[in-house]
């Protein structure tokens, strides 16, 4: 710029990032400094300070907008001063403002210590030169902490600080469980998958065990929430809102993490029900013909007999549907009730097959290993294309990630149940047991008025449960479906023992089916 005797007028400009805060604790005193004495060593008169902690990468700064705005107030052209042009800009639309108008005129001088500029054509080629320098090394930044964090989750390594119950390993650069924080947090969701905890109490549950705040309180509810509900204790990383496999070691199985939500689910929205209305069947079925729920109401007939009732909530509209008295609504379960029990000597008779198959070796124990082995194959086939789809840009952003969200889950379950085979060998006669033991809940239950436990039951070996022309129907399981055509209603004969006896209704692979789908 020019060289005379009377003093330059500059406004002078000092920024330091904020993400670079602990390397950068005294940039702009530093700068402050510094510009003070090249100031006075060229002449230069401040006439206005503007400071400020903020990345220059994107647009958008405060301190640095109110700079343009006075200078092109300014009744006279006015120069900046400044440590290097990349404390000035170091995106486009910003570098392009300052070259704007110095073209104008608007900007007098730009002055900086280490780069020299005049406004020349030359001059001005120089300063994007170095604005385009300074944008180059951002982006170029950026791209090189997103492929170190690409690498680091194809090698399942975590990316953060490890969350509670693990550490930060930094010979590996990845987390391992920590030997005593693990151990209580997986008690934790043990206590808790059992449905016998609070929010509150399961925080005091860890504070017993020295699990609490930087205070030394007991964690806050939405602490123990996020605890409860993160994937990293079962192996998965989250980046960007896709999770991803890690390569560390889980602290609870796929197995009680989702019973753990499970438990989440079914405290998300607690039915209020009051005191003094104890309607048993309410939230049991649907309206037939408009698939609204089912309400209960009390009334008195013209004799003054109370009497309960079900009908439509009509919340979309008309529905014809006739309001459905408790009495008989009960009767018509305690039918279904009976279609579905059998006598107690026959159920006993399944029993000993039951403990005399849990003696027996199983031969398709090798069959059912392969098809896990097969299962998971396929779903990690499923995941190769999902991620070559997403690649190829032939599915949307949110679609690829719910269906991989479900895939890693599912290879997960896959993946526990086949490490486990070895340890149970005789695993599918668990399902087949709680067949059996639901047989004898239907054959007691019929015997009783506890409205409540039938609700209950029916909702747990059926689906779908509706009500039209005072008529209830429920959708049974195939197991169930086929005990209800050999009962029937009809009187339980030999022929129909028989059939019970040789366990038809009880073939392995249709029990595990059966259960996987209720499931």
């Amino acid at each position: 710029m020019e060289t005379t005797q009377t003093k330059t007028k500059c406004v002078l400009y000092a920024r330091k990032s904020t993400e670079e805060d602990d390397k950068q604790v005294m940039s702009i005193e530093a700068q402050f400094f510094e510009l003070e004495e090249y100031a006075h060593r060229e002449r230069i008169e401040i006439v206005k300070v503007f400071t400020e902690a903020k990345s220059a990468k994107k647009p958008g700064r405060d301190e640095f907008a109110k700079m343009i705005e006075y200078i092109e107030r300014s009744s006279e052209p006015i120069g900046i001063i400044c440590w290097h042009p990349d404390r000035l800009a170091r995106n486009s639309v910003d570098g392009g403002k300052i070259i704007y108008l110095v073209d104008t005129g608007a900007i007098a001088s730009l002055r900086f210590p280490q780069f020299w500029f005049e406004p020349t054509p030359q001059g001005k080629f120089m300063l994007q030169v170095a604005f385009g320098q300074s944008k180059y090394f951002s982006d170029n930044l950026v791209e090189n902490v997103k492929r170190g964090i690409r690498q680091k989750l194809r090698k399942g390594e975590w990316l953060t600080l490890a969350p509670l119950g693990y550490v930060n390993n930094y010979k590996t650069k990845n987390i391992e469980p920590d030997k005593v924080e693990s151990r209580v947090i997986k008690l934790a969701f043990q206590e808790y998958a059992k449905g016998t905890h609070t929010l509150v109490s399961l925080s005091q549950f860890l504070a017993d065990h020295g699990i609490v705040q930087k205070k030394g309180t007991p964690l806050a509810k939405v602490s123990v929430v996020k605890m409860l509900s993160n994937r990293a204790y079962i192996g998965f990383i989250k980046h960007r809102g896709e999770w991803h496999d890690g390569n560390f070691e889980s602290i609870v199985s796929p197995t009680l993490f989702e019973a753990v939500q499970k438990v989440f689910a079914e405290r998300k929205k607690p039915r209020k029900q009051k005191s003094f209305l104890p309607f048993a069947f309410t939230g049991f079925a649907k309206c037939g013909e408009c698939g609204c729920a089912i309400t209960a109401q009390y009334s008195t007939n013209r004799y003054g007999v109370k009497y309960c009732y079900y009908r439509c909530t009509k919340k979309n509209g008309k529905c014809a549907q006739p309001y459905l008295q408790e009495k008989s609504l009960s009767a018509q379960l305690q039918t279904l009730l009976q279609s579905v029990s059998l006598p107690l000597s026959e159920i006993e008779e399944m029993e000993k097959q039951i403990d005399m198959w849990e003696k027996e070796s199983i031969s398709e124990r090798g069959s059912v290993a392969q098809n896990l082995k097969t299962k998971l194959s396929d779903t990690k086939e499923k995941l190769d294309k999902l991620i070559t789809l997403y690649l190829d840009g032939d599915i949307e952003r949110e679609i690829y990630l719910a269906r991989k969200d479900l895939l890693l889950r599912e290879k997960a379950k896959v993946s526990e149940s086949l490490d486990d085979f070895g340890q149970h060998k005789k695993q599918w006669l668990q399902p087949l047991r709680s067949f059996i033991l639901s047989l004898k809940e239907a054959t007691v239950l019929q015997e009783t008025e506890n409205h409540l436990a039938w609700k209950q039951f029916f909702q747990k070996i059926g689906s779908n449960p509706t009500f039209k022309d005072k008529t209830v129907s429920i959708r049974w399981g195939e197991l169930w479906d086929f005990t209800a055509s050999a009962v029937g209603g009809k009187e339980i004969d030999s022929a129909i023992l028989a059939s019970a006896k040789s366990l038809q209704i009880l073939n392995p692979r249709l029990v595990l089916s059966s259960a996987g789908e209720r499931t």
